[in-house]
């Protein structure tokens, strides 16, 4: 199972619009300081899943039938922007799964085009697609949210944004697992945030988070432009580390200790 973290980005992403500031102007001289939108891509025996629709060029990364479906978090612009050009495609239905929020985006529900909404997924409701089992996690977020529990095997990986903090509901279910191999988590700010943010995490909640729930390796996602600063000039504790654009998150199924970190190839 290998999970690719296509953006990493708050939804300003890096570098944001007008900022002077030295992290921006590195951003946007060099292709690896730049985050874009928040989303990834999971793949396990010849499938491909898409978690998130933010990016802007998803008809050219992705060609015609190559992906097993589409997962949303959520329907913020953020993540679904990318959906609204996609959904004139010329091609075979493909199967969107998301949660139960019927304002959805815009008109994208009501014209979905060669988008196949499934009916809404439900908390802790868990489902096959093929080898793979999904289980949908309600979050904190301003719109229904959901994370996912992905297993495989024995291997097990959380994807959870955007969210600030987990519902008792999510936690208890997250607590009563094995250990999990990994969590992507929403981190969008910088220590010392708690009191400004309404629907994000801060350093300092996600590793509340972290003694909680005890992964063995926690991937910090949504980063925002100020926790970017940060993150250049500060190391993280061991056992966490700031996702970047095109980071690969391999879980090999031979040992629960096997995982491995790096560019997509």
């Amino acid at each position: 199972m290998r999970l690719t973290l296509l953006g990493t980005g708050a939804a300003g992403g890096m570098p944001l619009y007008g900022c002077p500031c030295r992290y921006c102007v590195q951003a946007e001289c060099n292709a690896a300081e730049r985050r874009e939108p928040c989303s990834a891509l999971l793949e396990w025996a010849g499938n491909r899943l898409l978690i998130d629709g933010g990016l802007m060029d998803l008809h050219r990364r992705f060609s015609p039938s190559s992906l097993q479906g589409i997962l949303l978090t959520h329907f913020h612009v953020d993540h679904v922007q990318g959906l609204f050009h996609l959904r004139w495609g010329r091609c075979a239905k493909i199967p969107v799964w998301c949660p139960d929020d019927p304002t959805g985006c815009a008109d994208l529900l009501k014209h979905p085009g060669c988008l196949d909404f499934q009916p809404p997924l439900q908390h802790a409701q868990s489902w096959q697609l093929g080898e793979l089992s999904i289980t949908p996690l309600e979050l904190v977020h301003s719109q229904p949210t959901l994370g996912y529990v992905f297993r495989l095997g024995e291997r097990r990986l959380a994807y959870l944004t955007d969210t600030l903090g987990l519902p008792p509901q999510s936690s208890q279910w997250l607590h009563a697992l094995p250990t999990l191999d990994a969590v992507v988590i929403d981190c969008s700010f910088p220590p010392g945030n708690d009191g400004c943010n309404r629907n994000h995490n801060s350093l300092e909640q996600v590793l509340a988070l972290r003694e909680t729930l005890r992964p063995r390796q926690m991937i910090l996602t949504h980063i925002g432009h100020d926790f970017h600063g940060w993150l250049q000039q500060h190391a993280l504790p061991n056992g966490v580390v700031a996702g970047w654009d095109n980071m690969c998150i391999v879980l090999e199924d031979a040992t629960a200790e096997n995982l491995s970190l790096s560019n997509y190839p």
